[in-house]
Parts: C-alpha cells; structure tokens; sequence
C-alpha cells in the first residue's frame, strides 16, 4: 500500500470505533503502519474488551496494511509508554500519535459530580498528555543519538472547547486544555523535528449521536457530511511529511469543510499609566468591549 504516509508508523489511541477507526484505516491505506489503541469501553467509558481494536486490525491487514492492537488505558502513565514501546519493538520506531481517545459524561455544571469531572478530564487530558510525554521522550532521544525522526503528534479539541457547549462543562474544559497543551508541545518540541497540531472534529460517531440524530438518513446526494471517515484525510496529512511546516494549529473538520481556528489573542488595550482605581475600570472594560469583535456563541445557547 502506498500513498502520503508510506512507510511511517503511527499510533492512533480509542481507534477501535468513531473517529479513530476512520483515522486508523486512512494511515493504513496511505502506508503507514499503525498501531491500533482501544480499551473497548462504553461511549460513557464502563467496561473493557479488545474486539474493537482487533476487529480494525483485522481490516487493515486485510487491505494488505500492517497493524497490531493495543489495549491500553492511555490515561495510565505506564500503560502509555507501553504503548509507545510496542509500536518501537513491533515496527522499529515512531513517526505519529494520534491521540483521540475519549468519552463523555454530559451534565449540567449544577448536576456534575466529582467523579463525572475526574473521569472525563482524565481520559481526555491526561489520555492525551501520557502518551505524548513517552513519544516525545523517545523522539528526544532519538534525536540526540543522531536519528531525529521527522515526527507528528496530532490531537483532538473540540469546537466545545473553543467556543463552550452546554451541558458539557467538563468536556469542554478538558478540550480546551488539549488546545493549550498542543500549542506548548508545539513550541516544545520542535527542536526535536517534532511537529503538534490539534483537530476540532464535527462527526457522528457514539458520543455525538444525539446531537447529529436528524443526520442518520443516506443524503440524497450521496455525501454523508457527517460520517467520520470525512475528517480522516486531515490527519493523515498532518502525519505526513508534507506537513512539517505546519505546528501549533487547530483545525476545525466538519463534512468538507476545513478551517483554521483562532484562539486567545490580544486584543484591544487601554493603558492608564497608573494603578486603576475600581471605579475606572468598568467604563475602560467597556470601551475594549466596544473596540473588539463579538464572542463567539456557546453550542446550545
């Protein structure tokens, strides 16, 4: 098999189902070797079992691809580097991580429990920080011995994380801190050739099923703009080669869409030369309020 990716090996964590299955046959099929990651949870994150992942190696290896499952919890600092050591032993090192694994436990900020909050901001976000530590950690290395790897890491945000979403306070969050982590990784590790980019994706999968249920019926003119496997060639160009002058992006997917988000800015500035006094401060707020661009609206407002 040949195309953008050939002869890179990637890693591509919750790729049993979703996104990360179109992301995983899409690497497969543009040649690059892949390491296929799923715990085989719940779309709420219960349970266990190692029928997705392998079931997708399956496919892959049925179009002629090479592939091998990993059933790792991604969230588990030793489970992670495990991971990235299989895809080492297995297929002689490590050019990609795509970090996609998640779940959602959908409340209202009043309704939220603890629990709820610990469990998605752990698979979202340390799920996305432990294996990027023990990538980064080999690239690292393999660049001082002499071998710098031409490397990718591309993440997962999420339009809640940019522009909020309600009911998904603690989704939203953990996103937007995947947001920040990529632009602090990009600027960390390119000096090891390593380029960090992030995907904010718009697809019916398992966890967005409700919010995309008027789009389950076959579109009159053949474009499911709303499958997965639609955000799948973005990633793989992400980890290709042809990428490497691009870092530090998130970029929104959505059918055909593309599109390149802009975060936190500076904006507008009034400098009193002084300390403030409180009483100022409400008609200065204001006026760089006025001066500036209208917020974006949060999903569901």
């Amino acid at each position: 098999m040949t195309g953008i990716c050939e002869g890179r090996i990637a890693i591509v964590t919750g790729a049993g189902r979703g996104l990360g299955r179109e992301h995983a046959l899409e690497l497969a099929r543009q040649g690059a070797a892949v390491v296929v990651n799923d715990l085989g949870t719940s779309g709420s994150g219960e349970g266990a079992a190692s029928g997705p992942a392998q079931e997708v190696v399956v496919e892959i290896e049925a179009m002629g691809g090479r592939a091998v499952a990993n059933g790792a919890d991604v969230a588990d600092f030793a489970q992670a580097e495990a991971m990235v050591r299989q895809a080492v032993d297995t297929f002689g090192g490590l050019d990609v991580l795509v970090n996609n694994a998640g779940f959602l436990r959908d409340r209202m900020l009043v309704n939220t429990s603890e629990e709820e909050w610990d469990a998605v901001v752990r698979v979202h976000l340390k799920g996305h920080f432990a294996p990027l530590r023990h990538a980064a950690a080999y690239w690292r290395d393999e660049s001082k011995a002499g071998r710098r790897r031409d490397a990718r890491v591309v993440n997962t945000s999420s339009g809640a994380g940019l522009q909020g979403s309600i009911g998904q306070g603690t989704y939203s969050a953990a996103k937007a801190g995947i947001a920040g982590l990529t632009l602090v990784a990009a600027a960390e590790l390119g000096r090891y050739g390593v380029t960090v980019n992030a995907l904010a994706p718009a697809a019916r999968t398992r966890m967005t099923e409700a919010a995309f249920a008027d789009t389950m019926a076959a579109p009159d003119d053949g474009f499911d703009a709303m499958h997965p496997t639609n955000v799948a060639p973005l990633v793989a160009w992400l980890a290709s080669v042809d990428s490497g002058d691009v870092t530090g992006r998130v970029i929104e997917s959505e059918g055909g869409r593309l599109c390149v988000e802009h975060g936190w800015r500076h904006g507008e500035s009034e400098d009193a030369g002084r300390r403030w006094d409180p009483a100022e401060v409400g008609d200065a707020v204001r006026r760089l309020l006025a001066a500036g661009p209208d917020p974006e609206p949060v999903y569901g407002s």
